[in-house]
């Protein structure tokens, strides 16, 4: 995966979205498996932290806009997967791991 400058800003974009029951950053909590751009296209594979998250559709149309905010980029497709299963114990960051209480 080629992390270019355009690659860095959509990261950081959404890595500044926090899932709003845990306070936690998604990148943090390992919830994006996945960002590929091509041309000017961002391709985000997500989970969440349930399959019933009541507020998966507000995440997903968050994480469109915060890649869309990045430089040269016009177009986003969020794909939300639930395989691989999410895990905060092998996904979470080890930050994220202390601010669930799980290290």
């Amino acid at each position: 995966m080629e992390e270019n400058e355009q690659w860095q800003e959509a990261w950081k974009n959404l890595a500044e979205i926090e899932d709003p029951e845990l306070g936690i950053s998604i990148t943090e909590l390992g919830l994006v498996y996945e960002l590929r751009i091509e041309e000017a296209k961002a391709f985000v594979k997500m989970t969440f932290t349930s399959m019933a998250c009541p507020v998966g559709p507000q995440l997903v149309a968050m994480a469109e806009g915060a890649v869309r905010k990045a430089a040269g980029i016009t177009d986003a497709e969020i794909e939300v997967v639930f395989s691989p299963p999410w895990n905060p114990r092998d996904m979470a960051s080890e930050e994220a791991q202390l601010m669930l209480g799980i290290i």
